[in-house]
């Protein structure tokens, strides 16, 4: 028998590619974007705790009402919006379950879906899966902008969805107050659904307020809107995230999700229920905690034959190498691994047709000291 793949572009995530090549060789592993640090204290044993207690069994598809009801007043704390917990709040497995799921409940066969290159590798297998076009629009190459015109030029009538994500994976970059009036000229009177990836939603820098599409009633009443625990407590290995969307955007969620993973790690959900309640300092302080990492880092990278470009949120950092190496950015990857003992994550993967001639790699700076310090002092070899 002969199997044709239904994924044809799709190899091994260059993220696992990276992080395996990075422990064969020893390497400073900055590029898959996982915290080296501990988890908090409380989330810990509250996870414990509710293991200890028995709450071990299958969560409510949804997920367990005291997380969606935590997670609702931590919405309207955090933008000005209360999410009905029952109807409008699922948890999920990680927030690429999210993606999958918004994805397949909307878009049908030889329906458009608009991605802002460079985008996050899960996009568009999603959208290849649910019998749908990827329709890629490039950012600027430097500051990782969006052009609206090119946007608009892109929609046609089979336009069934735009995703994007802020802050920005591989960039950092952030929308603003303008990108978000131009979102909403650009969606008003149209049937297109909006997913808008804010995984990063705590993690910006500099004073920036993150414009959550979920403060924009114009906005929010056609968008899923994904969220990442993972990122915002550093268990990125616990896969629990979670779906804010309409009534029936949700219910449409719901379908796809019963049939995927039903539900999703009961005691983690529990725990994180507890955590949001009892520590909202966590995430209101998340910015300043990541912002010390990121200026520590850029401070080191200055040292070295590396140049930093700016990183309004996120915990990524792009780094210009044009000056140590023609190599493309794969290959560039490769070498640092291999040769110079430093994991980075090249951007072209994240790519449909990467500009010619770009020289960025993305570093993780979601590490302890000990981590980074360890990889500027082989950084400074270059």
């Amino acid at each position: 028998m002969t199997l044709t793949t239904k994924l044809p572009k799709v190899g091994t995530t260059i993220f696992t590619v990276m992080s395996q090549l990075a422990a064969e060789h020893q390497a400073v592993n900055l590029g898959q974007g996982f915290p080296d640090f501990d988890v908090p204290a409380r989330l810990v044993d509250a996870l414990g705790r509710a293991m200890r207690e028995g709450k071990n069994q299958y969560a409510p598809m949804t997920g367990i009402p005291a997380l969606r009801q935590a997670i609702a007043a931590k919405t309207e704390r955090c933008y000005g919006y209360r999410p009905d917990a029952d109807a409008e709040i699922t948890v999920v497995s990680g927030a690429s379950e999210a993606i999958f799921d918004a994805v397949q409940a909307v878009v049908r066969p030889g329906e458009e879906v608009i991605v802002l290159d460079p985008c996050y590798d899960s996009y568009e297998p999603a959208i290849d899966l649910a019998g749908g076009r990827a329709v890629h629009v490039p950012l600027d190459p430097r500051t990782f902008a969006v052009d609206w015109d090119r946007v608009r030029a892109a929609v046609t009538p089979n336009t069934r969805l735009l995703m994007i994500n802020s802050p920005h994976n591989p960039s950092g970059a952030m929308f603003d107050a303008d990108d978000i009036a131009r979102l909403g000229e650009l969606l008003a009177d149209t049937g297109i659904w909006l997913l808008s990836d804010e995984v990063y939603e705590h993690i910006v820098f500099d004073g920036r307020r993150h414009e959550s599409v979920l403060r924009y009633p114009q906005l929010r009443e056609r968008a899923f809107v994904v969220s990442s625990f993972g990122k915002t407590y550093h268990c990125t290995g616990w896969k629990i995230g979670y779906c804010i969307a309409p009534a029936a955007l949700s219910a449409e969620l719901r379908k796809v999700h019963q049939y995927n993973s039903f539900c999703s790690f009961a005691p983690a959900q529990w725990a994180f229920a507890e955590m949001i309640e009892a520590e909202p300092e966590h995430y209101e302080g998340l910015g300043a905690f990541y912002q010390a990492k990121r200026d520590r880092f850029r401070d080191q990278l200055l040292t070295t034959a590396l140049k930093p470009l700016p990183v309004p949120g996120g915990y990524f950092q792009l780094v210009d190498y044009s000056g140590v190496s023609d190599l493309d950015d794969a290959a560039f990857c490769r070498w640092l691994t291999v040769d110079k003992g430093v994991a980075a994550i090249p951007l072209s993967p994240f790519y449909e047709s990467p500009p010619a001639g770009q020289r960025l790699a993305r570093l993780c700076f979601a590490k302890n000291e000990a981590t980074l310090d360890a990889a500027i002092e082989r950084l400074l070899r270059l």
